[in-house]
């Protein structure tokens, strides 16, 4: 073998498939073959179709060759082609070595002209037999009317194709059983319908002209595929014949018409058609042309020819569809596909994604300004107001923008970038574009990551609980904890609560998370309860909005104090103040019959949002914990600042004649300490006294008895 020459294919095993076509086709037609004349007649078939599939170019005649016998042995049911090109398919597409692959769609395109070739001969042999019937029936009518009438009724009432003879003026007068079963009317409805109460929006262009020139005269008979709607609404395509019959003298008179269904040929050649080269609704290239335009592109760039790629999604198509009908969208869809396919096809491929996404690949784009050039085109083009069927519908896009000198391996890695992209020009606000950041890109892929492999964190014990003293200002003894979650990531290290609790929120997995974090809190508090009996330590856990709204939270809390024997005292849940400021309803329920159960109610963060004390009168709530920012700034570096003294201390004096304690956090300073014990706050935490630490390390404190 010369070194250009390729390796021959490699056969496929014989018995197999002739077997498997055996039981496929089996019963799909009417054979007059047994299963042992069937496998012999088959096995031919498929020796001669290996032969034609593994040689060096295909044989594609005598493929061809092999669908015109299956004719010839009259496999002609609708279902036998569809079953044989399954059989196949499976032998010689799926799980073959490469070169017996890529000859496949071309194979099954050679099978199916030669099985619709020899269908349409045997159809034209029999409708010439029909013709040379009705002709014979009226050449012999004076001599033997009675029995060519006869022949002729026979022939017209059993014929496979259905036939109905009509005037030339429109008129339907006789239709046989075959035409009946296929469209679904009685003869007495026929009958009662004119010829153009046929017409399809599909039909060919100037169909109805041939027609006028057969009613006229002018014609002798017309030939095309037409589609029909069946009685049902369903649609069926048809290989439709009409033949002028003349009288005596030569006039137009009536017309004889032949439909024979070619729906499952027609749907066949249309699939394969349309799956490999465009999408049906907009005409435009569908995904698979562009990956393979694109893959290719990206192989012979390099550095002289840079490839970019705009990935377009309308903004808020939905609710065109939910508020329009589909019927408006689809057409908006093709209205947005014609205007980018003229606007931009000329120079750039312009594809359809799949629902409302488009993507335009431009093979020359030299700078990021290029690519941002075409897709501000692109949002142009569609942000021009569409009317359609007396609405005028006016849509927005958000296009993602990868430009170079981007490096990608493969189209599909680009096109992930294109998608994030996307993803942040919707996120900023729609109708915009967005360009490509890797390390933004980065850090969304991480962010994904942590997401996806939180739930397995919470099976796998890689969460845990670290606790922060909270420390009584009047003797610096330890007053209570604050339970805070932290994560051993096996990839990336030692996670803050910052890191992914707001994953969890965004994922629905706080639920989980928060349930886990109560309860081990509570396991812990049980232990230094039975370790240390005779100290009260506050153990304090924060609740998540989400938390607060679960119907199951009181009844989830009564349960843990329970099981673990707790004091509901020595349990404190804390909430957010926007969100406790903006509970009513079924939530704030939810609050009193927590502070019913015993346990306490803390607001954590206290003057980040509402600030509003007044209304805290109307809350089951017990404890304030300022945030952060007002410690801050109540020292500055050992310096006074007056203002905020005074804010603070309001703060802490209206908190205490509302009956509330209240915690400053953030406490790194021995002057903000002074300051705080000075304006009678009643707890602190903060790095001054302690950062967040093992367990092991408070039960130094409790064996301490919590001096400072």
């Amino acid at each position: 073998m010369t070194a250009d020459a390729r390796p021959p294919i490699a056969r496929p095993g014989h018995a197999g498939l002739v077997e498997r076509w055996v039981d496929a086709v089996s019963g799909t037609s009417y054979v007059p073959l047994n299963r042992g004349e069937l496998r012999a007649y088959l096995g031919n078939l498929a020796a001669r179709l290996t032969e034609a599939m593994t040689a060096d170019p295909l044989d594609e005649s005598a493929i061809r060759d092999v669908g015109a016998s299956m004719v010839a042995a009259h496999f002609t049911g609708p279902e036998s082609l569809a079953s044989t090109i399954t059989v196949l398919g499976r032998e010689f597409g799926e799980g073959t070595e490469p070169r017996l692959r890529e000859q496949w769609l071309p194979a099954i395109a050679a099978l199916a002209a030669g099985y619709a070739d020899a269908l349409r001969q045997r159809t034209l042999g029999e409708q010439q037999r029909i013709t040379v019937a009705a002709l014979a029936a009226r050449k012999d009518a004076e001599d033997a009317r009675w029995s060519s009438e006869r022949r002729f009724a026979t022939v017209f009432a059993d014929a496979a194709i259905g036939i109905g003879i009509g005037t030339v003026d429109g008129k339907i007068l006789e239709v046989n059983r075959a035409m009946c079963d296929m469209f679904g009317y009685t003869p007495e409805e026929f009958v009662t319908r004119g010829m153009k109460d046929f017409t399809h929006p599909g039909d060919p262009i100037g169909a109805w002209d041939l027609y006028a020139e057969l009613t006229a005269g002018t014609r002798e008979h017309m030939r095309m595929e037409k589609p029909y709607y069946r009685k049902d609404g369903t649609l069926i395509w048809t290989d439709l014949v009409v033949s002028l019959i003349r009288d005596q003298g030569g006039l137009p008179r009536y017309l004889v018409t032949m439909i024979e269904d070619i729906t499952a040929r027609h749907d066949l050649q249309a699939r394969l058609r349309h799956q490999a080269l465009h999408d049906p609704l907009t005409n435009l290239p569908n995904r698979t042309v562009f990956f393979e335009r694109l893959e290719a592109s990206l192989k012979a760039a390099g550095e002289q020819r840079p490839v970019g790629v705009c990935y377009l999604d309308l903004d808020g198509f939905k609710e065109i569809n939910d508020t329009l009908g589909h019927d408006i969208g689809d057409r908006l869809l093709q209205e947005v596909a014609r205007r980018l396919a003229t606007g931009l096809g000329a120079d750039h491929l312009v594809a359809r994604m799949g629902g409302d996404e488009f993507v335009v690949l431009v093979e020359s784009a030299a700078t990021p300004d290029d690519m941002v050039a075409v897709a501000q085109a692109a949002l142009a083009a569609v942000r021009e107001p569409m009317h359609i069927s007396g609405h005028t519908v006016t849509v927005s896009a958000s296009v993602g923008v990868v430009a170079p000198p981007q490096a990608m391996r493969s189209g599909a890695e680009l096109m992930k970038a294109a998608d994030m992209t996307l993803y942040w020009a919707k996120a900023e606000g729609r109708n915009r574009w967005a360009l490509f950041d890797p390390d933004r890109h980065a850090k969304a892929v991480t962010r994904y990551e942590l997401s996806r492999s939180l739930p397995a964190a919470l099976k796998l014990g890689e969460l845990f609980l670290e606790y922060q003293p909270l420390v009584g200002l009047a003797d610096e003894s330890l007053a209570g904890v604050e339970a805070l979650a932290r994560w051993q990531h096996p990839g990336w290290g030692r996670l803050e609560p910052s890191e992914f609790i707001g994953l969890a929120e965004e994922t629905g997995m706080i639920a989980d998370l928060g349930k886990w974090v109560l309860r081990s809190a509570c396991a812990q508090a049980r232990e230094w309860r039975d370790r240390f009996p005779d100290r009260k330590l506050v153990v304090s856990v924060n609740l998540a909005t989400q938390q607060v709204n679960d119907p199951t939270i009181v009844e989830d809390v009564a349960g843990l104090i329970a099981e673990f024997g707790l004091d509901p005292g020595l349990l404190e849940l804390e909430i957010t103040e926007s969100a406790i400021m903006a509970t009513t309803g079924q939530p704030l329920k939810t609050l009193h019959a927590l502070a019913d159960v015993g346990v306490r109610i803390a607001i954590d963060d206290f003057g980040t949002g509402y600030s509003n004390l007044a209304y805290l009168r109307t809350l089951p709530v017990h404890s304030l914990k300022l945030a952060g920012p007002f410690i801050s700034n109540l020292y500055d570096r050992d310096r006074h600042d007056p203002e905020d003294h005074a804010i603070v201390g309001t703060l802490i004096s209206l908190a205490h004649t509302l009956g509330l304690s209240v915690t400053a956090e953030g406490v790194e300073t021995a002057a903000q300490a002074r300051a705080l014990r000075d304006l009678e706050c009643d707890i602190a935490q903060g790095y001054y006294y302690a950062r967040p630490q093992a367990a092991a390390n408070i039960d130094e404190w409790l064996s301490d008895h919590g001096t400072g």
